[in-house]
């Protein structure tokens, strides 16, 4: 861009040095503050949409339509592995195009899943495979959460890293439960009656307008696009092209923290995805979409908490405590299935809860990690073949931003593998063992790596 397009343009930032204390006291926190209140609205509406098939699947056969559990299972997980496939481009788009023009085009194209949805759901005819096309179209929202990320660490200083990731993924994580919250009281009222939405009648009496789970978040969609418009802004610093954020890929570190990340993140977001259809399956009799919603609840809450946290007290203390208990949790969990042990919903419910808060704490420590890792190992790079301050800078701030949305892109795998692992197991096996055993070895890997590569000695010096 040039200087005068850079001059009438007064949305883009010239001058951002957020390790500058001065310049960040007088004016760069307010600016980091405003940009950061809009990408967690906007992410977290993503997030609604990325994981609105976990509320839709389960009802589905409740107003007309025929699927077989393993297909619902299916419909579940398949946004999440487009969204994990996404998130590679997604990545590099704010060095190219900025964060502002990124963001409200990221934002708006997230209408047409939910539309598309609403209007499929009216027509029972609508054949499987267009179901299966509308739920790769989610996964577009869960790709906006590697550039979201990406964006924001240009924003903020070194020390104030873990906080604004932390902020930005843990309420930006929390539209799933918003979305697992909101979907159950919508569909019960008669909101789109005026398009032309009618509702099908349930066995107890009550109607259900399935439509409006997808539909309301069209208009809340399109605000959230207004205000990044008019309200965040470009970091003509952060430019960089696709060449320039490759080399981070040579990274032995990006790919074990990727491993990290995949067992916090990947464990939340499929977690989330498979949680309501698989205790359907093992307690039929409970009312599980009054209670799903909780579980990202207290996850997303949790990632905030643990950002925050690991700027205190360091982001490899937390995460090696906190894989512990994760595989604690999951060896508890099959104490709980019915025909094993307690065989109690409460006792299951609690448990996974307990998974749900750890994988979240896990998502925020982990990340932590990521950022100041990186930042420091490209810092030191730079100033050991004699680069300057300024060059080791822009150099650390590109190379943190690209490591955050590969190493997301990894992690959001998580929320395909999940849901379909305990599709694939309870289809052949009639039980979700297989799958939980699966998940508890990773956990235990994920324990040893943390350790021995973080644990044991500095990260910077691998």
């Amino acid at each position: 861009m040039s200087q005068q397009n850079e001059k009438n343009n007064h949305y883009l930032l010239t001058t951002w040095k957020p390790e500058n204390a001065a310049f960040w006291e007088n004016k760069g926190h307010k600016i980091a503050r405003k940009n950061l209140v809009i990408s967690v609205s906007c992410l977290l509406l993503a997030f609604c949409v990325w994981m609105l098939f976990s509320a839709v699947a389960v009802n589905l056969n409740k107003v007309g339509f025929n699927f077989t559990t393993d297909q619902l299972f299916l419909l579940t997980a398949l946004p999440s592995l487009s969204g994990a496939i996404l998130r590679v481009p997604y990545s590099f788009m704010v060095p190219i195009l900025g964060g502002r023009y990124w963001t409200v085009l990221s934002t708006v194209i997230l209408i047409i899943p939910c539309v598309w949805l609403g209007i499929a759901i009216q027509n029972t005819n609508t054949p499987f495979e267009v179901f299966i096309i509308i739920s790769l179209l989610c996964g577009f929202a869960g790709a906006n959460f590697a550039s979201s990320m990406g964006n924001i660490s240009f924003f903020y200083p070194k020390a104030k890293q873990g906080s604004a990731l932390g902020i930005n993924g843990g309420l930006g994580n929390l539209g799933v439960s918003v979305m697992q919250l909101a979907a159950p009281l919508v569909i019960f009222l008669p909101i789109f009656t005026f398009l032309g939405v009618h509702g099908v009648t349930q066995e107890d009496g009550s109607s259900m307008w399935l439509t409006n789970a997808a539909w309301i978040w069209a208009p809340l969609l399109f605000i959230a696009t207004v205000a990044a418009w008019f309200g965040m802004n470009d970091i003509a610093s952060s430019k960089a092209s696709i060449a320039e954020q490759l080399p981070v890929l040579k990274s032995g570190h990006m790919w074990l923290l990727s491993l990290l990340y995949l067992a916090t993140f990947g464990s939340f977001i499929g977690f989330s995805a498979g949680f309501a259809m698989l205790a359907k399956t093992q307690f039929p009799d409970v009312n599980i979409l009054k209670l799903a919603f909780f579980g990202p609840f207290i996850g997303a809450l949790a990632r905030s908490f643990g950002g925050v946290i690991s700027d205190r007290l360091g982001g490899v203390r937390v995460t090696l405590v906190n894989f512990i208990l994760m595989a604690v949790f999951s060896a508890l969990l099959f104490l709980t299935l019915p025909g094993s042990g307690l065989g109690s919903f409460l006792a299951f419910y609690v448990v996974f809860m307990g998974l749900f808060l750890t994988a979240g704490l896990g998502s925020g420590s982990t990340f932590q990690m990521i950022a100041v890792l990186f930042r420091q190992l490209t810092i030191d790079k730079i100033k050991k073949r004699g680069g300057s301050d300024e060059e080791a800078q822009h150099a650390a701030v590109t190379d943190t931003a690209a490591a955050l949305g590969f190493i997301s892109a990894i992690g959001a795998v998580g929320g395909f593998f999940i849901p379909k692992a305990f599709g694939t197991s309870l289809a052949l096996t009639g039980s979700p063992v297989g799958a939980m055993k699966v998940f508890l070895v990773f956990y235990i890997v994920c324990v040893l790596v943390t350790w021995l590569v973080y644990g044991r000695r500095k990260a910077s010096s691998q």
